[in-house]
């Protein structure tokens, strides 16, 4: 951290006795720019201080789990869903076995290599957010046990 920015209200002070005196020497017409001045500096000061007291609360609790938002009982999520994939997969199988039939059977064959490839991609980031799920319930029943 900046130690321009690690003050107490001596600091402050001083920092507004130095800009009262200044507008002395320089006359009425620098006034505004010396209170913007004077007024930046405490700005960054505030700034700097709440972000270190963020930082140190936020380590203080550790990483956060993600909390899914509940509507009626159910786990609601944004965006596609992994598990809906490989239904909406086998929907489109049909138009796409269409399309790269056009080609003749390397098409048809390319086509569902993809739709394969697809679904197994699904199935993988299933399994991969089941086992941070339970990752995450077994460090929320750890912390509860320190608590």
């Amino acid at each position: 951290m900046d130690p321009r920015h690690d003050s107490g209200p001596s600091e402050f002070r001083a920092d507004l006795d130095a800009a009262l005196q200044t507008r002395k020497e320089l006359g009425a017409e620098y006034e505004s720019a010396l209170v913007d001045s004077f007024l930046s500096r405490v700005d960054a000061r505030l700034d700097a201080r709440v972000e270190q007291r963020v930082a140190e609360r936020l380590a203080d609790l550790g990483p956060a789990p993600s909390r899914p938002e509940r509507r009626g009982g159910r786990e609601e999520r944004r965006g596609w869903s992994t598990r809906s994939l490989p239904l909406l997969s086998l929907v489109f199988a049909i138009p796409l076995t269409g399309i790269g039939s056009a080609a003749g059977l390397s098409g048809m064959l390319a086509t569902w290599a993809g739709i394969v490839g697809v679904n197994f991609a699904a199935v993988l980031a299933n399994r991969q957010e089941r086992e941070r799920e339970e990752r995450r319930q077994q460090l929320n029943a750890t912390r509860s046990e320190w608590a």
